[in-house]
């Protein structure tokens, strides 16, 4: 590890837990090893946009990481920097060729994919399914997405290349949108998607307890 690492880290994240890139970089933490300390940012009241968190973090998005007096956002950039100061536990490939690939998967999923991470946003996984239909275009995408996580993992893969790498989790977070809804995915692919999210790291987030949104029924706790 690096002169760079031993300096505390803290992990800006979203307050309902929902943010798939705030996820991308806790597991990369808990993966390394790496001890931090997690705090929350109310997207819902515009607190990213507030000075406190604006000096913090250049785009006003979250995850953010401060790591001792350096901070940086953008998950993909704040996990490459993990791996460069902490290459120990490794969440990247070491081959050339599949890391470029590593990084074209995540920069892809983040880039594209925008109807269907807006009919099945986030929090069909994290807080439950929605009755909504897939729109034409909602449906094109879902079928993109499947087309191409085929061709990414072939004859029943459970992982993009032969070990395990943090794009494998941010593919079956996109692919957990349709799969926690209920919507048609291959066996195979709900079956990658169900493995990733079984590492210890993943299930960690999920159990993360999360605020009610706003007419959500309120549990009755009456005896």
């Amino acid at each position: 590890m690096s002169a760079a690492a031993p300096a505390n880290f803290t992990l800006y994240a979203d307050a309902q837990f929902t943010s798939p890139y705030a996820l991308s970089v806790f597991v990369t933490l808990r993966e390394k090893g790496l001890p931090f300390d997690l705090r929350t940012v109310d997207l819902a009241l515009g607190a990213h946009h507030e000075t406190s968190y604006a000096d913090l973090s250049l785009t006003r998005r979250v995850p953010t990481l401060v790591h001792g007096d350096f901070t940086l956002s953008e998950s993909s950039a704040i996990t490459e920097y993990l791996e460069a100061i902490a290459p120990a536990n490794p969440v990247y490939p070491t081959d050339v060729r599949e890391l470029a690939r590593a990084r074209q998967v995540q920069a892809w999923l983040r880039s594209d994919l925008g109807v269907l991470r807006a009919e099945r946003s986030t929090e069909v996984i994290f807080y439950g399914p929605t009755r909504d239909p897939l729109s034409d275009a909602g449906y094109a995408a879902a079928s993109k997405l499947i087309a191409i996580a085929q061709s990414l993992l072939p004859d029943g893969r459970m992982s993009l290349f032969d070990k395990w790498c943090i794009a494998d989790v941010d593919l079956a977070l996109m692919l957990n949108r349709l799969v926690y809804n209920d919507d048609v995915v291959p066996p195979a692919l709900a079956e990658f998607a169900r493995r990733q999210f079984a590492r210890p790291a993943v299930q960690e987030w999920i159990a993360i307890k999360r605020p009610a949104r706003p007419g959500d029924p309120v549990e009755d706790k009456a005896a």
